[in-house]
Order: structure tokens, then sequence, then C-alpha cells
């Protein structure tokens, strides 16, 4: 499930390149994240009349941090490859993960995955044109709004009980990009061959990933699911050759692996440190 969700995930990321040229990173955003929710409405059937006020706004902010994580991520797709931004943007929840944990090992882990960022920026620092900087500087902040959507994430996973709160954030989400893309976001709806297409990036790209991710949090540990979700850059990579012919070289596969291996350390430290008798025992329940 988790390989599936993470071959999914970055799937629907290349196929939303395709649309980029009638609609630009901006306005596929917006139609992807609608289409994702009007999708789960029908099945999350969210009371939203019980809603407090408090919860509305945990809700609402929830979706402002998702929609301008994948804004910025879909934006960065248009001036790097596919797995070079996924590995950037691993970047955020490396960092938060390695924040809460507190253990003097995280801090070499996140020296480590920085060496690995640092390796697939130095060409554009360098300015020898093989990396944009641009694209290099809109993952990173992707990566900050990840931290916000994983924080939002657990309070109104805790707030609002199955898929309502996600289903609704990702409606205000899809409005977060809409002011840049509003002519773009209609060019895809009203066109039925580019429809197909964004319908496909919904579902690929929000839809099925998360679906799987719920499933596999219900029978395994989280310090397992995180390990396994570490390898999200390698699939990245491989999904960008496969659909986009996004070739890496040799400097930049080592790279990846090292944000890889550091992503990977963090999560076995930290399931280290919070093991419980029971662990490995229980299934662990998404937040």
């Amino acid at each position: 499930m988790v390989m599936g969700s993470c071959l999914s995930l970055q799937f629907g990321a290349a196929i939303a390149t395709h649309l980029f040229p009638h609609a630009g990173a901006w306005g596929t955003t917006t139609v992807r994240l609608a289409f994702a929710a009007l999708i789960l409405l029908p099945l999350a059937r969210p009371q939203i009349g019980q809603w407090s006020r408090d919860t509305w706004r945990s809700v609402i902010g929830f979706g402002l941090a998702l929609g301008a994580m994948n804004s910025f991520f879909y934006a960065s797709l248009e001036h790097i490859p596919l797995g070079i931004a996924v590995t950037i943007e691993f970047l955020g929840p490396l960092l938060l993960a390695a924040f809460l944990s507190r253990s003097a090992s995280d801090l070499i882990w996140v020296g480590v995955a920085f060496s690995g960022v640092a390796l697939l920026g130095k060409d554009a620092l360098l300015a020898t044109g093989t990396l944009s900087l641009t694209g290099v500087i809109l993952a990173l902040i992707a990566g900050g709004f990840w931290i916000c959507y994983i924080l939002a994430s657990s309070t109104v996973g805790v707030k609002v009980p199955g898929l309502s709160g996600l289903t609704v954030a990702m409606l205000f989400g899809s409005l977060v990009p809409l002011p840049l893309c509003f002519q773009g976001a209609q060019t895809l709806v009203s066109n039925p061959n580019l429809l197909l297409f964004a319908l496909g990036t919904a579902l690929l790209g929000s839809v099925v990933p998360y679906a799987l991710e719920m499933g596999a949090l219900r029978r395994m540990p989280r310090g397992v699911f995180g390990v396994l979700l570490s390898l999200e850059p390698a699939f990245a990579a491989v999904a960008g050759w496969l659909l986009l012919s996004q070739t890496l070289r040799a400097e930049q596969w080592f790279a990846i692996a090292l944000v890889i291996a550091a992503s990977m350390g963090t999560t076995i430290g930290s399931r280290r440190a919070n093991r419980r008798p029971t662990d490995d025992a229980a299934p662990a329940v998404p937040a």
C-alpha cells in the first residue's frame, strides 16, 4: 500500500506536468485539489453544521497549508526534474522530525540531508545552468509549507473524524492559487481532453495515495510507515525518468540517496526514542 501510494502520487505529478502548458502549475493545482475534494465529498459527507468556530479555523488553516504546499511544489516542477523537486521538498518533514525528537543523532542526519540538497543545488548556485535556482527555491518553499501541512493535519485529525476535514480543506486549498490562475483553470475545465487528464491527476495525486496510506497506517507501526515513505524521492525520480524522460546524473542520484538515508535515519531514531512495549503489536491509527 505504501509503495502503491508513492507510485500513484509521483505518477500523478508527472501527468500533471503535461497540463502546465495549458493551465500553468497554479491552474493545474487548483483543478486537481477541487476535483479531489468533489470525488471525496460523497464519501466523507462532512457534518459541517456541527463544527465549532475553532474547528473551522483549524480546517481552513489546514486547507491553506495544503493549497500552498501543492502550488509551490507544482511550480517547482516547471523548472527542475520531479525527483530533485521531491528530494528538496522532503527537507521540510525531515527538519520537523529532527526538531521534535531533539536527538543529537538527528542533527547528524539533518546535516547529511543538507549535504544532499547542497549537492543538488550546487549547479544552480554556481549558475552553471544545469539546475534552475528558481526551481530549487520553489521546492524549498513547498517543503516549508509541508511542515505547516503536517502540523495542521494532526490538529484537524483530532477534531474532525474520517475524511471530512481533509475534504473540506481541499476545497479551501484549491482557492489558494485561484487568483493567479483563473483563466488557466477555466481552460482545463472547458476542454474535455484536458479535463480527463485533470481528473486522472486528482485521482492519482490525491485520492488514491491518501486511501492507500490510510489503509497502510491501520496495518503497520508509524515508524515502519515513515521509513517506507522515505523512499518517495526515489519513486519520483523513476516516475520522472519513465514518463517525462528526465535523466539524472550519478551525482544527483547520490544526493537523492543521501536525503533518503537521512529521512530513514531520523524516522528510525524517532521511533526508538518514543518506543513503547506495544509499539510493534498494535497497528497505528492515522491522526
